[in-house]
C-alpha cells in the first residue's frame, strides 16, 4: 500500500466571501497534494469553514440573518471557490456539522480527563475580529482611545465565567518540541516569532464563552460553548474521522503539513500542539505559515476598495494561468504582490509563448510532416540524448526537490529553464529545413520533441492540471500514465508508437491573454 500523506489548508472563517488570499492558500495546498499523488502517495487534502464564534453572530445579525442560515450561504461560496479553482479536496469540513461537534467534544473530554481544564472567571482583552485574547503588554493605542491588538484590530474588555486550559503547564514541553523538531515551524521567520512569545511565559487560556450560544456546547457544562479556536483546530481531526481512532484517522494522522497564513501561526504552533499533547495525540509534522498577497504592493482591505474576488480573476484570465502565476511569481512563505497586468505578462511569456508554442509547433509538425505517426525506430543524435536527459532530470530530480520543500517558484523556474532549452533545441535543429535536406533527421528531432513535451506536461501538471491534461489527451497519453511512475517507464514511447495512435491537428492549450482596457499600469 502506498505511503499516506495528509495536508490541510487553514479552516476559513466565513464572515465574508473568499478573497484572493484564501485562493492562494488553497491553490498552493492543492499543488502540493497533486504533486504528492503524482509521486505515488495516498493523499488526503482537507479544507473547510470555521463557522462559530461571536464574529459570525454579529455579522449575521448585522445582515438581518439567522446565524446558521448566514453560515450556510457563505460557506457555500468557499466550497464553490475550491471547486472553481480545481482544488482536489477529499473532504470539505464545516464546523457546524454534527460530526465535527462530536469530534470537538471528544477532544475536550480527553483534555478534561488529563486534568487540564478548570472553571474560573476571565477578565481581559478580547478581539472579536481575531477571536483571540491578548495580554495588556501586546496592545497599542489607536485613534479615539481604542485599544488595538498586534493585528491592529480593536479589543474590548471581557469578563465572564469560563473554562480555562492549563496552557502554562506546556511551556517547557513546547520549547522542547521547537528545539527537537526545528522543521515543526516554517519558515524560520515564523519560528523565531513564536519562540519569543513562548519564552516570554504562557498564561492559562480561556477556552469557553457564555455570552453567546453559537458554538460547540461544552460537555457537561450548560451555557458554555467552546472558544472558537478549540473547535476550529479540531477540524484537522474531524476531517479524517476522529474520534474514531481507526480507519482514515489511524492511517493519516498526524498531518504532514498544515498550510496556514502567517497571521494565525500562534494558534497553530502554541495552542494546537498543547491541546494535542493534553489529549495524548500525535503532533502534526509541520506548520507552514505563508505570507500575504498584496494588490500592487498594498495590503488588501475593504476600506481601500482593493479586495480581489478570486473567482472574478479566474473568469477573466483562466484558472490555470492564475494558479501558475501565483506560485511562479511569489516566493512561498514570503509576502508577494500581484496585478492583472502581471498575470497577463507571465501567462503570455511563459505559458503561451514558451511552453504552449513549443507544444503546438512540435505536434503540428508531426501532424503535417509525418501524417501524425510516431516512430521509435530512429537513431538519436547526441543533442537528442542530452535534451532528453536534461528534461528528465528536471522532472524527476530538480523540480521535485524544490516542491518537497514548498519552494514552488524555484521548482517552476527549473521547469521553465527546461522549456527554454527545448525551444533552443527547436531553433538549432530547424526541423522545417530538415524536411527537405534530411527527413530521417527531422523524424528523430520531432520524436525527441514529442517525448520532452510529454515530460514537461507531466512535471507541471500539479500547477496547471486542466491545461496539462488537455495537452496529454492530444498526445495519446493515458489518464493513468501521467505521474512519476510513468516518467520512470523507459518503454512508454515505443509502446505508444507501436499502437494505432495518430497525432491529430493540435489545439492550443494556452491562448494569449489581453489586458482589459483600463486595467494597465498606466490606466487612470
Amino acid at each position: 500500500m502506498s505511503d499516506p500523506y495528509y495536508i490541510t489548508t487553514a479552516i476559513s472563517y466565513p464572515n465574508g466571501r473568499p478573497h484572493i488570499g484564501h485562493a492562494y492558500e488553497a491553490i498552493a495546498t492543492d499543488v502540493m497534494a497533486r504533486f504528492q499523488r503524482a509521486r505515488g502517495r495516498d493523499v488526503r487534502l482537507i479544507t473547510g469553514t470555521d463557522e462559530h464564534g461571536l464574529k459570525m453572530v454579529q455579522t449575521a445579525r448585522a445582515a438581518g440573518r439567522e446565524t446558521l442560515d448566514f453560515a450556510d450561504e457563505i460557506s457555500g461560496y468557499f466550497r464553490a471557490m475550491c471547486d472553481g479553482l480545481n482544488i482536489s479536496y477529499d473532504n470539505f469540513m464545516r464546523t457546524s456539522s454534527p460530526a465535527h461537534h462530536a469530534a470537538s467534544q471528544a477532544l475536550w473530554r480527553a483534555m478534561e480527563a488529563k486534568g487540564d481544564l478548570y472553571l474560573d472567571r476571565y477578565e481581559g482583552w478580547y478581539s472579536v475580529r481575531d477571536e483571540a485574547f491578548y495580554d495588556e503588554s501586546e496592545l497599542t493605542d489607536g485613534e479615539g482611545g481604542v485599544r488595538l491588538s498586534p493585528q491592529g484590530t480593536p479589543v474590548e474588555w471581557t469578563a465572564e465565567e469560563t473554562w480555562f486550559f492549563r496552557l502554562s503547564a506546556y511551556q517547557d514541553k513546547l520549547l522542547a518540541l521547537y528545539a527537537e523538531q526545528p522543521d515543526f515551524m516554517r519558515p524560520d521567520s515564523r519560528r523565531n516569532e513564536v519562540l519569543r512569545f513562548v519564552e516570554g511565559g504562557l498564561k492559562d487560556l480561556s477556552v469557553s464563552r457564555t455570552s453567546f450560544d453559537w458554538g460547540v456546547p461544552v460537555p457537561g457544562s450548560p451555557g458554555h460553548v467552546m472558544y472558537v479556536w478549540v473547535d476550529a483546530l479540531t477540524t484537522y481531526l474531524s476531517g479524517i474521522g476522529y474520534p474514531d481512532l481507526e480507519g482514515d484517522f489511524a492511517r493519516f494522522w498526524p498531518a504532514d503539513i498544515h498550510m496556514i497564513g502567517k497571521d494565525i501561526v500562534r494558534f497553530h504552533t502554541v495552542y494546537w500542539p498543547a491541546f494535542l499533547m493534553s489529549a495524548d495525540l500525535p503532533l502534526p509534522k509541520q506548520i507552514f505559515g505563508h505570507g500575504f498577497l498584496l494588490n500592487r504592493g498594498e495590503k488588501m482591505s475593504k476600506s481601500l476598495g482593493n479586495v480581489v474576488d478570486p473567482m472574478a480573476l479566474a473568469e477573466q484570465f483562466g484558472v490555470d494561468p492564475m494558479r501558475y502565476y501565483l506560485l511562479r511569481e511569489v516566493s512561498f512563505g514570503q509576502d508577494g504582490t500581484f496585478s492583472a497586468e502581471a498575470i497577463v505578462r507571465a501567462t503570455n511569456a511563459d505559458l503561451a509563448n514558451s511552453f504552449g508554442n513549443l507544444a503546438q509547433r512540435s505536434l503540428s509538425m508531426i501532424f503535417k510532416n509525418l501524417d501524425g505517426t510516431l516512430s521509435a525506430d530512429y537513431t538519436p543524435a547526441q543533442d537528442d540524448i542530452d535534451l532528453l536527459a536534461d528534461v528528465g532530470d528536471m522532472a524527476t530530480v530538480r523540480l521535485p526537490r524544490e516542491f518537497e520543500q514548498l519552494a514552488f517558484s524555484l521548482g517552476i523556474e527549473d521547469w521553465l529553464r527546461a522549456v527554454f532549452a527545448c525551444n533552443q533545441y527547436v531553433d538549432t535543429q530547424a526541423p522545417w529545413a530538415l524536411r527537405k535536406t534530411d527527413p530521417d533527421r527531422m523524424r528523430a528531432v520531432l520524436m525527441t520533441l514529442f517525448q520532452v513535451v510529454r515530460t514537461l506536461a507531466i512535471a507541471i501538471r500539479p500547477v496547471v492540471p486542466a491545461a496539462a491534461d488537455k495537452l496529454l489527451d492530444q498526445m495519446g497519453i493515458a489518464a493513468d500514465a501521467r505521474d512519476y511512475e510513468a516518467l520512470a517507464d523507459n518503454d512508454w514511447f515505443a509502446k505508444l508508437a507501436a499502437s494505432d495512435f495518430v497525432v491529430g491537428q493540435p489545439v492550443p492549450i494556452f491562448p494569449r491573454l489581453e489586458l482589459p482596457e483600463g486595467e494597465g499600469e498606466d490606466a487612470t
